[in-house]
């Protein structure tokens, strides 16, 4: 059984992240309580991410936070991440797991109830739910599901679940409501001012709905 805590879930984004850069965003928002920090960065290069990733992964070390690639598998590895995050468009589930070995968190997006009920929990450790809200930070996303939707989707998954999609502090409440097990942030905490105080709204949410 694999321990990982999917409450507080920083998905980078490099344009959103460029003023202070995507390691320094991680480093604040893990301060402030992000329990996960995604590095995804679609338009890098194998050998860019691969770079950041040693960086994100000198920044978090300690910390507990755990690190995750997107959609990279040889990033994954070459870095030694804590796991690989992919979309149902990007690469084979049973390929990415016999690529990154039984012991690598392995998380998968879904849309759709059919999706949901399809996953096989021995070979997938999570899944991203949503989007939940229209994102300008993925504009190729499905359609948004909403609270309901997101509620019936976690219903028939077989591992657990972190929202994501347009997600703020102010919606902690209904995302765990829903059922899922965390909440993925993108612009409520990349880009912001003061990301450790930022991603630290949300911790406080969070806390306030799991009382």
């Amino acid at each position: 059984m694999k321990n990982f805590d999917l409450s507080l879930y920083l998905v980078l984004d490099p344009v959103l992240c460029a003023q202070i850069g995507m390691v320094e965003t991680a480093r604040a928002a893990v301060a402030g309580g992000a329990t996960i920090v995604q590095l995804r960065d679609k338009h890098a290069s194998t050998s860019a991410l691969i770079e950041t990733g040693f960086a994100l992964k000198e920044a978090l070390y300690g910390t507990g936070a755990l690190l995750i690639v997107n959609d990279d598998v040889e990033a994954a590895i070459a870095i030694g991440a804590d796991g690989l995050h992919i979309g149902q468009d990007d690469r084979d589930i049973h390929e990415a797991r016999r690529m990154i070995g039984p012991d690598m968190i392995l998380g998968l997006s879904v849309e759709t109830e059919a999706l949901a009920s399809a996953i096989d929990a021995g070979i997938v450790d999570y899944a991203g739910v949503g989007p939940v809200f229209a994102t300008p930070t993925k504009p190729d996303h499905k359609q948004p599901i909403g609270f309901d939707g997101l509620a019936g989707i976690i219903r028939l998954c077989p591992v657990p679940t972190v929202a994501i999609g347009g997600l703020k502090a102010e919606h902690a409440a209904d995302v765990f409501k829903a059922g899922a097990d965390g909440i993925a942030v993108v612009s409520a905490i990349c880009g912001t001012p003061d990301p450790a105080a930022a991603t630290a709204l949300i911790a406080d949410a969070i806390k306030e709905v799991r009382k």
